[in-house]
C-alpha cells in the first residue's frame, strides 16, 4: 500500500515536530511548510492526499488558503483539517464555510486527529 501523503502548514516548529513524528509513526508521508503562501505552493505542486492547516499564519492566513484550495477545480477534493487554538463554536462554523473538511483545536489528542484523517482518506 502507498504511504498517504500529508501537508501539514503551521508556523510553530514544535508543532511540526510533533505532527511529523506521530504521522511518520502511523505510516504516513509528511510534507511541511511554514507559512500561508508557502503551503499553497506545495498543495499545488505536491497534491497531498490530506492538509492540516493552522489558520494563523505568516504571508497568507489559514482562511485563505483553504478558500484559493477549495475554489480551485484542481484541488477542492483535497481535504482539509484546521487544526488551530482558535477553539471556539462560531470559529469552527467559520472554518467549514471556507471549504474545510474537519477542525481540531489545539491542543489535540493525537488519536482523534489521527481517527478524524483516516476518515477523510476513506472518503476521498
Amino acid at each position: 500500500m502507498d504511504k498517504k501523503r500529508i501537508l501539514i502548514v503551521d508556523d510553530e516548529e514544535d508543532i511540526l515536530d510533533v505532527l511529523r513524528f506521530r504521522l511518520e509513526a502511523n505510516n504516513y508521508e509528511v510534507l511541511s511548510a511554514s507559512d500561508g503562501q508557502e503551503g499553497l505552493n506545495k498543495a499545488k505542486s505536491e497534491k497531498p492526499d490530506l492538509i492540516i492547516l493552522d489558520l494563523m499564519l505568516p504571508k497568507l492566513d489559514g482562511y485563505k488558503v483553504c478558500r484559493m484550495l477549495k475554489f480551485d477545480e484542481s484541488y477542492k477534493s483535497i481535504p482539509i483539517i484546521i487544526f488551530t487554538a482558535r477553539a471556539q463554536k462560531k470559529d469552527e462554523e467559520f472554518d467549514m464555510e471556507m471549504g474545510a473538511d474537519a477542525y481540531i483545536a489545539k491542543p489535540f489528542e493525537p488519536a482523534i486527529l489521527l481517527g478524524k484523517m483516516e476518515e477523510l482518506l476513506e472518503k476521498k
